[in-house]
């Protein structure tokens, strides 16, 4: 889709981090944070790791593999994708906000409630 813009990505099979340099105004610890994430998630499970933000400023993980590479582990991907999206919550929510404020141009409004 044209209307994605992919943040970082990770493969297993290059053994190869990429962060989109229209992000390199990211804080550096948060771009460590991001590869650190996506480096360990395709050791542990092989495959393509990647953070996509759609055309909403949603973030998206989304896993690829190979068609052949039987040493990708499925089970392990839906339950990794899950811990990610549990543990990194409050990173993954503040690149949201990131993004739509800088990207999408968003009017954000000072609500205590969010």
């Amino acid at each position: 889709m044209s209307d994605e813009i992919v943040l970082c990505a990770a493969s297993a099979y290059e053994q190869k981090f990429y962060l989109n340099p229209e992000f390199d105004s990211l804080p550096e610890n948060i771009k460590q944070e991001l590869q650190i994430m996506c480096v360990l998630y395709t050791e542990d499970v092989g495959g393509i790791l990647m953070l996509v933000f759609d055309g909403e400023g949603n973030l998206e993980l989304k896993v690829d593999h190979e068609e052949n590479d039987f040493f990708f582990d499925e089970i392990g991907s839906v339950l990794k994708i899950k811990e990610l999206q549990h543990t990194k919550r409050e990173l993954f929510e503040s690149l949201e906000l990131f993004f739509k404020v800088f990207y999408l141009e968003e009017e954000i409004e000072d609500n205590p409630e969010n």
